[in-house]
């Protein structure tokens, strides 16, 4: 008889992917869109309970009791199950006037951004060099709408004046960005961006976007087990991951409908402080259904096998769906309160006071990654004494200024733009010359084709159209 041996192998296991990926779907939502993700799963979800907010103590305690097991047996399993718990301050508790409540129709209503918009505007939010920022414009101009490079990269590189690795330096940041997945050159690289995004370091789930998309393709799980020599059940379970990434991340940039918006958080001044406040108005707050959560836990239900298999697996889902929102209000509240931080003269005098300010900036701040700073101010608003602002809005390329000064930002450029076109006569208008020139004496040092750049932008006509003639 031949002796027996124990072999003990250590292997990498994915964990919480389908979670992660939620939370990163979550984040980048509207508010409006993240209330119609949150209505479709109390439709779906019965374990999910909308809960009406109250100070009665034993609704507090109910709460605190949904913390038992989803597994049976005491293991703690469930932390928290209420949406806000945790979370910063919400608009519940912090209710603006009358007035501060009026916005003006071009707050409430905006167009939808396309792909271009979003990914040039990331560009300038990320400190390339001039070069470097012109051949990264010149990807994106030739990425389509699902999201692909759609030229041959060594063409594009022709005449950039950058090196191959250089240019490549420029890709492997712009693939960095919102949407996850952008700027492939094909489904097997954007895969990959996704996977490496997710933090999934599984060599197995690698391979097999490497080398098994045909078979997944055709559902082969047996091929892709035989493949990658592991068990069929193993290949089922990889396959999942890969099949519930995007194929096409740009997507969701094609829509043209216009978009109806609310503040998601409201920044009030009180005495000398800024006071950041999350408006969770309309927003479903949910917990744990105690009447399921029972039927596993209570010794006195006599649940079927497949049954009590269900609600664990809605339970899990449960939980997961409250920590993504949990995880989404906070990661919002966090960065908006590095940006009012550092865009206090903003607040207290308008846009002519708006300071330079680049996504690094507040990653380096938070602690977060670059795309992800992309992801929470795209689509989120912040009501401020100023107005009604999408958080991008205050990152701005930093514009020279004449010696001596601080360098100002690019929107105050615009803004102040203008104002000396609205202070001009109808009869002799400032030519982009002109304008360059009073600038400089605001102590803004930008060259005529700059301003002719930043008016065209905002729709101001050249001076020949804007002359007006005196009867």
């Amino acid at each position: 008889m031949g002796d027996l041996k124990l072999n003990v192998r250590l292997s990498q296991q994915l964990v919480m992917t389908p979670q992660l990926q939620q939370a990163i779907r979550l984040l980048q939502l509207s508010r409006m869109e993240l209330q119609e993700t949150i209505n479709k799963e109390l439709l779906e979800n019965p374990v999910l309970e909308e809960t009406v907010e109250s100070s009665d103590p034993n609704i507090v305690k109910e709460a605190k009791d949904n913390n038992a097991s989803a597994e049976g047996g005491g293991d703690a399993y469930l932390e928290s199950f209420d949406s806000t718990s945790s979370t910063p301050p919400s608009i519940r508790t912090h209710r603006p006037s009358h007035d501060e409540q009026i916005f003006s129709i071009e707050n409430i209503a905006t167009r939808a951004e396309n792909l271009y918009d979003h990914l040039v505007w990331q560009l300038k939010m990320t400190g390339f060099s001039k070069k470097e920022e012109e051949f990264g414009e010149k990807i994106i101009q030739n990425i389509n709408d699902d999201g692909y490079i759609q030229a041959d990269f060594d063409e594009l590189v022709k005449g950039s004046g950058l090196s191959y690795e250089e240019a490549e330096e420029v890709l492997l940041k712009i693939q960095e960005f919102d949407p996850v997945g952008v700027g492939a050159r094909n489904l097997k690289e954007c895969l990959l961006q996704q996977v490496r995004q997710l933090n999934l370091k599984d060599g197995k789930l690698i391979s097999l976007i490497k080398t098994c998309l045909p078979e997944l393709e055709k559902r082969n799980y047996g091929a892709i087990a035989r493949k990658l020599k592991i068990t069929q059940e193993r290949a089922i379970e990889l396959a999942k991951i890969v099949l519930s990434l995007d194929p096409k991340p740009g997507r969701a940039f094609t829509q043209s409908e216009a978009q109806y918006i609310m503040p998601d958080i409201y920044v009030f001044k009180i005495g000398n402080e800024y006071v950041i406040s999350l408006n969770e108005d309309g927003i479903p707050r949910l917990r744990i259904s105690s009447y399921y959560k029972n039927m596993i836990t209570d010794k006195k239900h006599h649940v079927e096998k497949k049954d009590k298999e269900y609600i664990q697996e809605r339970l899990r889902s449960a939980v997961a769906l409250i920590r993504s929102i949990q995880n989404r209000q906070k990661t919002i509240y966090k960065v908006t309160e590095a940006i009012v931080k550092k865009q206090r003269d903003f607040l207290e005098h308008g846009v002519s006071k708006l300071r330079p300010m680049i996504l690094r900036e507040i990653a380096e701040e938070v602690g977060m990654h670059e795309s992800t700073i992309s992801r929470v101010t795209t689509n989120k608003f912040v009501h401020t004494p100023q107005g009604l602002f999408e958080l991008k809005f205050f990152f701005n390329n930093p514009v020279s200024s004449v010696a001596g000064s601080d360098d100002v930002a690019s929107e105050s450029v615009r803004q102040k733009i203008k104002e000396i076109v609205s202070s001009e006569k109808p009869q002799s208008p400032y030519s982009d010359q002109d304008i360059a020139d009073e600038l400089e004496k605001h102590n803004i040092d930008v060259a005529r084709r700059t301003v002719a750049k930043y008016r065209e932008m905002m729709g101001i006509l050249p001076s020949s159209r804007r002359k007006k003639h005196v009867v």
